[in-house]
């Protein structure tokens, strides 16, 4: 998802565009070579979503939603998720004082603007569960109360493929409450040798902060960049489009359970602020067919037969794509 951006932004996005620059530029100090991994994570924000990354281990999945917490200065919890983990972990819980005779709340790390669920695929369904409400509703409810959780919420999550030892497969009602599932894979020749050339007079443990990141939004601008998708435009003959497309995961044959209503809802809005992140304020097809995979490469399942013969979800897809006529 390069920067195409040849004239100057719309004024009703110019927002997005200048949080969009500052971000990137930020960005770049800790990161070699993922510009369009995290274009993808900042539609999903923009959008008002959450983003699940799957790649293998030592691909910079952690590093990246670090690096955007910490260019977009909002307070930042990381969970490392293992199977002994508990939804009042994560969530937090009540505590008794004796000498008040009543219970206090204590919140868990749920309760920070930025959430790294890291390798969420591996603690059992039941805590990956519990963080359901949380990514629909923006609230969580303990012992009976419910608790807001902070303005633009939200959850970015790791996981390692599910043939790794020690994975659980996500609830499909998880996978549902993700915007983008963003592939993350190994970088290409000429990325890793730069990254190597780079990385090897940094610290070990160096974080973003210590490889010179900056806080380059507040946010208030980063909320006003968040409502400016909503004057974005959709143009009348688009809807259709989606509804041909997404009719198309519903019958084909390699396909046992294709796109719900619920994620042609989030796919338009991705579009959106896609749309806006290259500085128009009107959504093309291009929009669309650029954020069709990662919205919904999770939210498809293939026939167990297809899978047997190595067929992915993307390949399915992209054939939807190029049979489904495109609107003029």
């Amino acid at each position: 998802m390069e920067d195409t951006n040849e004239n100057m932004p719309a004024p009703s996005v110019a927002p997005v565009t200048k949080l969009t620059e500052a971000v990137r530029r930020s960005a770049r100090k800790a990161l070699v070579g993922m510009e369009r991994e995290l274009d993808f994570a900042l539609v999903a924000l923009l959008a008002g979503g959450h983003a699940l990354l799957e790649g293998p281990p030592g691909v910079a999945k952690t590093l990246l939603v670090r690096t955007l917490a910490q260019a977009l200065g909002g307070s930042f919890a990381r969970i490392q998720f293992t199977p002994d983990l508990m939804p009042a972990d994560v969530m937090g819980t009540s505590i008794f004082h004796p000498g008040e005779g009543e219970f206090s709340f204590r919140g868990g790390p749920i309760f920070a603007r930025f959430v790294l669920c890291d390798e969420i695929n591996r603690a059992p369904a039941k805590t990956q569960s519990a963080l359901l409400e949380a990514m629909q509703e923006g609230s969580v409810t303990i012992d009976g109360r419910e608790h807001a959780l902070p303005d633009s919420f939200v959850v970015f999550a790791t996981m390692n493929p599910i043939e790794h030892e020690g994975t659980y497969p996500l609830p499909e009602a998880q996978l549902d409450r993700f915007l983008f599932k963003i592939l993350v894979s190994y970088p290409e020749p000429e990325v890793e040798t730069r990254l190597l050339s780079e990385s090897h007079t940094r610290a070990p443990t160096a974080g973003p902060a210590e490889l010179g990141v900056e806080a380059v939004a507040t946010a208030e601008e980063l909320k006003l960049a968040q409502d400016c998708i909503e004057t974005v435009e959709v143009r009348e003959d688009l809807p259709a489009y989606l509804v041909r497309l997404f009719g198309e995961t519903r019958t084909a044959p390699s396909l046992v359970l294709g796109a719900s209503p619920r994620a042609g809802v989030m796919l338009l809005r991705g579009a959106k602020a896609h749309a806006a992140l290259r500085g128009r304020d009107y959504v093309t097809p291009d929009d669309i067919k650029e954020i069709f995979l990662p919205a919904l490469r999770h939210r498809i399942a293939l026939d167990p037969a297809e899978e047997i013969e190595g067929v992915l979800p993307d390949d399915i897809l992209l054939g939807i794509l190029d049979r489904v006529e495109v609107p003029r």
